[in-house]
C-alpha cells in the first residue's frame, strides 16, 4: 500500500507556551511512532506549517489529532495526496523555528503532488523541493 502525505497550515493560539508546544511535540512523535507516521511542523511564533507521511490509516488518524488540537486554529489543508516513497522519514513528529518570510514563502509554494524534481531543473523550486532543503540540515544533526 503506498504512502500518503498531508500538509496545512494553522494560526497558532495567541497564548501558547514554548513549555506546552514542546509537550504537545512528544506527544504526536509518541503516537506517530506507534501509527508509522513522520512528518515536522515548521514554527513562526504565530503559524505553523505541518507535514506528515505514511500509511493512509495512521496518516488519517495523526492528522485527524491534528486538526483537533486546541494549541491552533484556522486550519488550511494545503496539499494531500500519494507518495511514491517517504521524503522526510527522520522523525516521527519534529517542530523546527522558520522565519515568518520562510512560512509564507513555502506556504505559496507549489504543492502538486508533492512533486520533487531530480537534478538541476529551470524554474522556481517546488514546495517539497524547498521543504526538504529545509530540514535536511537539522536531520543530519539528529
Amino acid at each position: 500500500m503506498p504512502n500518503r502525505a498531508v500538509v496545512f497550515v494553522s494560526e497558532a493560539s495567541p497564548h501558547l507556551a514554548a513549555e506546552h508546544l514542546a509537550s504537545i511535540m512528544a506527544d504526536a512523535a509518541r503516537f506517530n511512532r506507534n501509527a508509522g507516521v513522520s512528518g515536522v511542523t515548521l514554527y513562526d511564533g504565530r503559524r505553523f506549517l505541518a507535514y506528515m507521511e505514511g500509511p493512509p490509516d495512521g496518516l488519517d488518524v495523526s492528522f485527524s489529532r491534528a486538526a483537533g488540537a486546541s494549541s491552533h486554529g484556522e486550519l488550511i489543508e494545503l496539499a494531500r495526496g500519494r507518495l511514491g516513497q517517504r521524503r522526510l522519514p527522520y522523525w516521527p513528529m519534529r517542530c523546527i523555528p522558520l522565519s515568518p518570510p520562510e512560512l509564507v514563502q513555502l506556504v505559496r509554494a507549489d504543492w502538486t503532488s508533492f512533486l520533487q524534481r531530480e537534478g538541476n531543473q529551470d524554474g522556481p523550486a517546488t514546495a517539497m523541493e524547498m521543504l526538504v532543503a529545509l530540514v535536511e540540515s537539522f536531520a543530519e544533526v539528529a
